[in-house]
């Protein structure tokens, strides 16, 4: 019998006997202070994705991160943009000499080619928690951005693309939020109409391949699509989908299902109409029997509500509206029927009469798991903008929204289940100033356009955080407004919880059973 025979045999038996003695001698089961042991802190890293901003030559784009103060952070770390196609995958050969396709390069100093880094610099690096830091491009050809934060950058490192187009289709104000990658996206709002240009952007920001499969929901139910199935993404590159190319049916209300196969992507739905303007169309929060979609504007001249339910089994709906004195039924939209597997619309007109207003689904009969957006206009005639605002997910422990001005901000907040106190600080300005903070009280039931506390010498754009001090759920919205030509541009960007802290249960080291 060798020796390699031998000491299998022993690590077996060694083996065998740890496990029977972890058999024999199981933990005590979880006690009610077992989930108390879990301490909250910082998280260490953040990857975030921003798609393409615009591909009109008009377009003006800004970049905003900003990073709340973070107790139990150490003072280092880093955060930046880079735009996607700026990291390569060659991980070159073993040999020291490269692929031949890398035009003369030696790979990196170890000799083993490696993953490197263009020399371009990034589009954004942020200097210290607390102070947004901004960036710009201009014209059609900006790249979609993949962006890093680390250690004191990290925990709630929130960014966002703000782009104005003067003139086009999709023209006006359009806003999205960078989010993190992840497998699967419902999109209700969009429109494959002749009228709509909506492109959903998948961006990836791994090392290697992501596939996608594409679905689209209409009135009765899944439309026939012919290339939606097996869309690959290579590595860190972004890939527009111009959604009308994958089916022949024209349809104003359809849901769009991004499911990832393989690897993760980042996904926003960009939704330009010929005539009423445009914005990004953020993903709804995971399908569930109860949505909250907040922060619709008090000017808003038209409200279309958009619902979907991705099962076969059919919803009924109890539509409210969460205005600043209480809970209000729109007449005549008492309730929304959804048919299983098919996307409803209904237009709500002026449903907040001039009043902040959030609307709040909840079920009439049974639960079951739905999506929603709705589609908001403001302004009448030829000098109307549209912007998507879709139902999210609560503020949590804390939430940011980036590039505000002193004038054209609106923050919305709205309490559905009970009173809640809420803590607002606005930041030091991206140019100057000194963070400012205030607290608001949101009765149940309600929605309130909260006066924001503006930072003391104010210079640049400044961020605004929202800490939620009580446990009744708050949802929150912010609104820019910004008007060119008398064109009441607008964007709301929804905010959900920034995920700046994690969970990590203690743990104490215990060799009791490496013993015999």
């Amino acid at each position: 019998m060798n020796r390699t025979t031998l000491s299998l045999i022993a690590g077996t038996a060694a083996l065998a006997a740890v496990t029977g003695f972890a058999a024999l001698n199981q933990p005590a089961a979880a006690g009610p202070d077992t989930a108390r042991a879990a301490a909250e802190l910082p998280v260490e890293r953040t990857s975030l994705v921003c798609p393409a901003p615009s591909s009109s030559d008009l377009a003006e784009t800004a970049y905003t991160a900003f990073t709340p103060v973070t107790k139990g952070t150490q003072d280092n770390g880093s955060a930046e943009l880079l735009s996607a196609g700026q990291e390569s995958t060659d991980t070159g050969d073993e040999s020291g000499k490269g692929d031949e396709d890398d035009k003369g390069e030696k790979g990196n100093k170890d000799g083993k080619g490696g993953k490197k880094k263009a020399a371009e610099k990034p589009l954004l690096t942020q200097k210290a928690p607390g102070t947004p830091a901004v960036g710009e491009t201009t014209g059609g050809d900006a790249p979609a951005l993949l962006g890093t934060a680390e250690g004191q950058f990290a925990p709630g490192w929130t960014v966002q693309a703000t782009t104005e187009v003067a003139a086009g289709s999709g023209r006006g104000l359009l806003g999205v939020t960078c989010t993190p990658a992840d497998t699967e996206f419902w999109f209700p709002g969009v429109s494959t109409a002749a009228d709509r240009t909506d492109y959903v952007h998948l961006t990836n920001p791994d090392d290697s391949a992501a596939v996608a499969d594409i679905e689209l929901y209409g009135k009765d139910g899944a439309l026939q699509t012919t290339v939606g199935e097996g869309i690959t993404v290579p590595p860190h590159s972004s890939e527009p989908v111009l959604l009308s190319t994958l089916t022949d049916e024209k349809q104003d209300d359809v849901t769009v299902h991004v499911n990832i196969r393989s690897g993760r992507v980042g996904a926003a739905v960009q939704a330009l109409d010929d005539k009423l303007g445009g914005d990004w169309l953020a993903a709804s929060a995971e399908p569930a029997g109860s949505l909250v979609i907040p922060g619709i504007p008090k000017d808003a001249t038209a409200v279309r509500l958009i619902a979907h339910t991705p099962g076969d089994t059919d919803a009924d709906l109890k539509v409210q509206l969460a205005s600043p004195t209480g809970l209000i039924t729109p007449a005549g939209h008492e309730t929304l029927h959804i048919k299983g597997g098919m996307t409803t619309a209904v237009d709500l007109g002026d449903v907040t009469r001039g009043e902040a207003g959030s609307l709040i689904l909840t079920p009439a009969d049974r639960s079951v798991p739905v999506v929603a957006a709705v589609r908001v206009l403001r302004g009448k005639g030829d000098d109307q903008e549209s912007a998507f605002i879709p139902a999210a997910a609560p503020v949590g422990t804390r939430a940011s929204a980036v590039d505000n001005s002193a004038k054209g901000t609106t923050l919305s907040l709205t309490a559905p289940r009970g009173t809640a106190k809420v803590k607002v600080t606005a930041s030091a300005g991206s140019g100057g100033g000194k963070a400012a903070s205030q607290t608001y009280t949101i009765k149940k039931g309600t929605t309130q356009d909260v006066e924001l506390p503006v930072p003391d010498g104010l210079k640049g754009t400044y961020a605004l955080t929202v800490e939620p001090l009580t446990d009744t759920p708050v949802y929150a919205a912010r609104t820019l407004t910004a008007t060119r030509e008398g064109v009441p541009g607008f964007t709301v960007q929804t905010l959900p919880d920034d995920r700046g802290t994690v969970a990590v249960p203690e743990a104490d080291e215990d060799v009791a059973v490496l013993q015999k």
